[in-house]
C-alpha cells in the first residue's frame, strides 16, 4: 500500500480542511452513530460477506462499523480501514484494541491515492465518506481495483434532495453539510459510481431524501 505524493493545491486544501473538521468531530461522533445506526446495519448486511472474508472500509471515522463488520467476517476474516483524520484514526485503533479485534488494520491515508493490492478484498464499504473526498471517482477507482472480480461496494452517503418541493431547502442542506463535515458539493458520488463500476443500483433513500444506500459490483470477469 502506498500514496502518490504530488497533488494539486485545491486537492490538498480540501484534505487540510477535512483534517481540521474531522479532528474536531472525533470526540462528538456518538450522536451521528446512533442516528444512522439502522441505515448502517442495512448497508453492512448488503455486503454479502461471511466468515473469513476480507473487507475494505473507506472513511472509517472512529470505527463506527467495526463491530458490525467483525460480526460478519469473524476472527478469521480481515478488515482494512482507511481515514484521513489522525484523530479519527486513533479513535478507530482504540476501538479495535478495546474489542480485541486483532484482524483490523487502520491506516491513515487519502482514499483517492492510497493503493491496495489488486483483487485482495471480497467487499468494500463507504459510509458517509465519499461525498467529503476531493475526488470521489479517483477513490472509487482505487476501491474497484482492490476488489476481487464480482466484488461488491456498498455506499451509504449524503446528497441533495433529488425531487419534490423539499428541493427548495437544498442550499441550506449544502451549507450545513459543508460546515459540519467539509462536504464537497462539486462531487456527484452516484455519477462517479456509474462511471467506475459495471453495475450500480440505488436501493434506498432516507431522511427526506438526503441520505441513500447504493450497491455497486465489479464485473465477475473483470
Amino acid at each position: 500500500m502506498g500514496e502518490r505524493r504530488s497533488i494539486d493545491p485545491e486537492h490538498r486544501a480540501h484534505l487540510e480542511r477535512s483534517e481540521r473538521v474531522w479532528n474536531r468531530r472525533s470526540d462528538g461522533y456518538g450522536r451521528s452513530e446512533r442516528d444512522f445506526a439502522p441505515m448502517l446495519d442495512a448497508a453492512v448486511e448488503r455486503l454479502g460477506v461471511g466468515p473469513g472474508d476480507a473487507v475494505l472500509e473507506v472513511g472509517c471515522g472512529p470505527g463506527t462499523n467495526f463491530e458490525r463488520l467483525h460480526d460478519l467476517v469473524g476472527p478469521e476474516g480481515r478488515l482494512v480501514a482507511v481515514d484521513y483524520s489522525p484523530a479519527m484514526v486513533e479513535r478507530a485503533r482504540e476501538r479495535a484494541r478495546e474489542n480485541g479485534f486483532d484482524n483490523v488494520d487502520v491506516i491513515r491515508g487519502d482514499a483517492t491515492r492510497t493503493a491496495f493490492e489488486p483483487a485482495s478484498f471480497d467487499a468494500a464499504l463507504a459510509s458517509l465518506s465519499l461525498s467529503v473526498t476531493p475526488d470521489a471517482e479517483a477513490a472509487l477507482r482505487r476501491v474497484r481495483e482492490a476488489l476481487v472480480p464480482g466484488g461488491r461496494l456498498v455506499v451509504f452517503d449524503l446528497q441533495r434532495i433529488q425531487s419534490g418541493p423539499l428541493r427548495i431547502v437544498n442550499p441550506l442542506v449544502v451549507a450545513f453539510l459543508q460546515w459540519y463535515g467539509n462536504w464537497n458539493p462539486d462531487e456527484d458520488v452516484r455519477a462517479a459510481l456509474r462511471a467506475t463500476f459495471e453495475t450500480v443500483e440505488v436501493e434506498a433513500t432516507y431522511t427526506a431524501g438526503t441520505t441513500y444506500r447504493a450497491v455497486a459490483e465489479k464485473a465477475a470477469d473483470a
